[in-house]
């Protein structure tokens, strides 16, 4: 099993666990359990999406584009980020 697909699984039983129960997460995680399981869920340092060059800033961004003539990939989302709206 690829760290990709464990990270997957292991965030999925984390979500699972705090819409089923909400105290037994911050009841029963171990302080050695939550370093595991953080562990886990960081990406890689080598993930691909590390090194594209991020603009937060909408007017960096088209000054960044104007100047190489690229076009910007802007990554827009309205509600709540785990989709509970």
């Amino acid at each position: 099993m690829s760290p990709r697909s464990i990270a997957l699984a292991s965030w999925c039983c984390v979500l699972l666990s705090v819409g089923a129960a909400p105290t037994s997460l911050a009841d029963g995680l171990s302080r050695s359990g939550f370093q595991r399981l953080h562990k886990n869920l960081r990406p890689s340092p080598s993930a691909a999406w590390r090194s594209i060059p991020w603009k937060i800033s909408l007017l960096d961004a088209q000054r960044v584009a104007a100047d190489r003539k690229k076009p910007i990939f802007i990554w827009a989302m309205d509600g709540h980020p785990l989709g509970c709206t």
